[in-house]
C-alpha cells in the first residue's frame, strides 16, 4: 500500500546541522525531534545530554521559545518560537486546542479499525485526590502484522500500526489510551509490555518507543494561513527507523491508508 502526503502550504527547508529543520520564519519554527532527546533539561533526567532547544539555540545562534512538548522517545515534529511575543500566541492555541495534530504508533495486538477513546485521565504524579481531566483520542488502524513467534504466552505475535488524532493535550495521552485500550505502544516501558519491548528491540537492533509526530497544523500567529508541518515516516533523511519498520517487515495494510493530514 502506497503512503500518501501533503505538501506544506509554504515551502521548507532540511538543514545538514545537528537537527534538521522543517519549516521556518522570522517567528516560528519547526523541527525533526530525533527520539530519544529531551526537549530541554530536567532533573528528571539530569544524566542525558541532547537537548533539542539548547542545540537548536547554537544552531540558529538565537534563543528559541517551546510551546508545546513532545516526550524523550517521541520523534517527529516539533515546533518553537523565535521570540516572546510568538510563543504567548502560539502557547495560547495550544490551550485552546486549535492546533491539529496525527501520531503513528506501532502497538501490541490488533486494535479496532477507527475508536474514539474518551478517557479522563489525571497527571502521573498526581496526589490520589485529584480530578482526572477531560482527555478525547481518536484512532485508525493501518496495518496489522502477525509473526509466527511465541514472545508470551500465545503462538504467535500480533502488531498493528495506528494513526492517532489527539484532540486534547495531556501528559502521555496517546500511550495511556493505547493502554487503556489493552493496545500498548511498542517500546513503552512503562505503559507496555516488556517481553514484546525487548523482543522487537532485539529485532530492530535499537530500544525506542515506537510513536511519532507525523503532523502539526495551526494556524500561522501573524497571518492567520495555516501551516501544515510534516515530519514523513518515509523520509530517509530524518526516519530511517520507521523506514526500516514500514519496509521491511510483511505489514497487511487496510484499505485507504494514509499517513499525512486529517
Amino acid at each position: 500500500m502506497a503512503w500518501a502526503m501533503a505538501d506544506l502550504d509554504t515551502p521548507h527547508t532540511v538543514t545538514n546541522g545537528p537537527l534538521h529543520i522543517l519549516w521556518r520564519d522570522d517567528r516560528l519554527v519547526a523541527v525533526h525531534k530525533p527520539a530519544g532527546w529531551l526537549v530541554h533539561r530536567t532533573w528528571l533526567d539530569a544524566h542525558e545530554t541532547r537537548f533539542v532547544m539548547q542545540t537548536l539555540r547554537d544552531q540558529l545562534g538565537q534563543h528559541v521559545y517551546p510551546v508545546h512538548r513532545l516526550d524523550k522517545g517521541t520523534s517527529g515534529v516539533l515546533l518553537m518560537a523565535l521570540d516572546p511575543e510568538a510563543a504567548r500566541a502560539v502557547t495560547a492555541m495550544f490551550e485552546t486546542r486549535l492546533p491539529r495534530k496525527s501520531y503513528v504508533a506501532m502497538v501490541r495486538g490488533w486494535p479496532p479499525a477507527h475508536v474514539r477513546v474518551d478517557h479522563a485521565l489525571k497527571p502521573d504524579d498526581a496526589p490520589q485526590d485529584t480530578e482526572p481531566q477531560q482527555a478525547v483520542t481518536c484512532f485508525q488502524r493501518l496495518a496489522v502484522m502477525q509473526i509466527d513467534v511465541p514472545v508470551d504466552r500465545y503462538p504467535s505475535t500480533r502488531v498493528a500500526l495506528v494513526k492517532a488524532h489527539p484532540e486534547t493535550g495531556r501528559r502521555h495521552q496517546i500511550r495511556r489510551h493505547l493502554k487503556h485500550l489493552a493496545h500498548p505502544i511498542i517500546g513503552d516501558a512503562t505503559h507496555g509490555k516488556g517481553a514484546h519491548n525487548r523482543w522487537w528491540a532485539t529485532q530492530l537492533q535499537q530500544q525506542r518507543l515506537w510513536l511519532h509526530a507525523q503532523q502539526l497544523s495551526l494556524p500561522h500567529p501573524v497571518t492567520g494561513e495555516w501551516l501544515h508541518l510534516v515530519s514523513d515516516c518515509q523520509d530517509l533523511r530524518l526516519n530511517a527507523d520507521w523506514c526500516q519498520l514500514l519496509n521491511g517487515w510483511p505489514w497487511q495494510w487496510d484499505e485507504a491508508t494514509i499517513i499525512g493530514p486529517p
